[in-house]
């Protein structure tokens, strides 16, 4: 997932449209990575936030989103596997609105 996270970030970075965008999946890329220790904190950002994650999600977010699902269902099955499916499930809900939401380290 976090390929596919970086794959979104280098697609939207060549795009001058996409520009704002990569920044924010670049974040999200690392997260996926790396997700304990940090937590997902929400921002706010006003209409251009609502119009970015709305623009997100039409264009890269739905199928992050059904990446991450898919993705913790499989590690679900194992025990093993349940916290990581537990961090992708709060990977799924970041992936709908990554514009208005901060990565920040846990106190």
């Amino acid at each position: 997932m976090a390929l596919g996270w970086l794959i979104a970030s280098a697609i939207m970075a060549i795009t001058i449209v996409g520009l704002p965008w990569a920044p924010a999946a670049f974040r999200i890329a690392k997260y996926t990575l790396l997700p304990f220790g940090y937590r997902v904190e929400d921002k706010t950002g006003g209409a251009f936030s609502v119009f970015g994650n709305v623009i997100w999600f039409v264009l890269a977010g739905w199928w992050l989103a059904l990446g991450h699902l898919v993705a913790a269902f499989l590690l679900a099955i194992t025990v093993i596997g349940i916290p990581f499916a537990w961090a992708h499930l709060k990977l799924a809900r970041l992936t709908l609105t990554p514009v208005s939401t901060a990565v920040v380290p846990l106190p």
